[in-house]
């Protein structure tokens, strides 16, 4: 894992239009993810236990994704993604304001509670 100023690097790097949302993805993630450890994993903002990475998000060309690794997590939530592109543990968002940061909590609470299967 690398360190939290390299995540702070990845962060002032994307789009400006898309700063926000990646903020809020990490000060959730780092809130609702007691005992993680934070860092880029394959050049991306990634939260691990265990040395197993199970959630990261990223700024792609096209879409914002938010990747979910338990997919006990993911198969909870996914009545609250319809609309999204959602498949094999990445949520896609087209645009910054189809985030919905109240079924990101979910999902981060679910996470850090649950030791299911991790995809």
């Amino acid at each position: 894992m690398t360190t939290t100023l390299e995540v702070d690097d990845y962060l002032a790097t994307a789009p400006s239009e898309r700063q926000p949302a990646l903020e809020a993805l990490r000060e959730a993630s780092l809130r609702l993810l007691p005992g993680f450890s934070e860092g880029l994993r394959h050049g991306v903002p990634s939260y691990e236990r265990a040395e197993e990475v199970e959630i990261a998000f990223a700024s792609e060309v096209d879409y914002i994704s938010f990747h979910v690794s338990r997919t006990d997590v993911l198969n909870a939530h996914m009545v609250r993604l319809v609309g999204l592109s959602v498949d094999e543990g990445c949520i896609r968002y087209r645009r910054p304001d189809q985030i919905d940061m109240d079924v990101v909590r979910s999902i981060l609470m679910m996470n850090a509670l649950t030791s299911g299967v991790i995809c």
